[in-house]
């Protein structure tokens, strides 16, 4: 029986195969990721239109915390697959509080800074502000520097039997071959 990794990628254009492949920590990162924001926007928004109605960036940062939960047990145990011989979870969670710092940041700017809020601005104008800044930018920084700092500081030792190659038990796909 094929592994979910093998039935996702027979679904993929051929010439997509090898590419992710070769990339596949950052397609599962990027999948977590994925996930975590869906939750951390979710989240967001339920905290900013019920009792944080009047802290945007304490809204932020409590879903962002939630979300960072999460992606650490994911991220431990499918996109990077670590032992968890090392001190990793101390190690991620101070990437992760720098990370969240990132994330807020331009969120905190746009409304202090820039004054992009009620009265300034209209409140649909506000929210428009607030997502493109603190969800969009924040999180596309900090996705960055995350998975550069989890690659190169957290989760440096894959697990015992592992190897660079492909998935255990994966077939690569055949590639067309052009004919004349």
């Amino acid at each position: 029986m094929p592994s979910p990794t093998q039935r996702v990628l027979a679904r993929v254009p051929a010439r997509l195969r090898p590419f992710l492949v070769r990339h596949r920590r950052l397609v599962k990162f990027l999948t977590v990721g994925s996930g975590c924001f869906v939750l951390t926007t979710v989240i967001d928004l339920e905290l900013k239109f019920t009792v944080l109605e009047h802290r945007p960036v304490a809204a932020l940062t409590v879903a962002t915390v939630v979300a960072t939960a999460v992606s650490y047990v994911l991220n431990r145990r499918w996109a990077f697959r670590t032992d968890g011989r090392r001190p990793e979870a101390v190690l991620f969670f101070l990437v992760s509080a720098v990370a969240i710092g990132v994330n807020v940041l331009p969120l905190a700017l746009s409304r202090y800074v820039l004054q992009l809020r009620e009265p300034y601005i209209g409140p649909f104008q506000q929210e428009i502000a607030d997502f493109l800044s603190g969800m969009v930018l924040g999180t596309f920084v900090a996705t960055l520097f995350r998975y550069w700092a989890m690659r190169r500081w957290v989760f440096t030792s894959p697990v015992a039997g592992t190897h660079a190659g492909p998935e255990p038990g994966y077939a690569a796909p055949e590639m067309p071959r052009d004919v004349p």
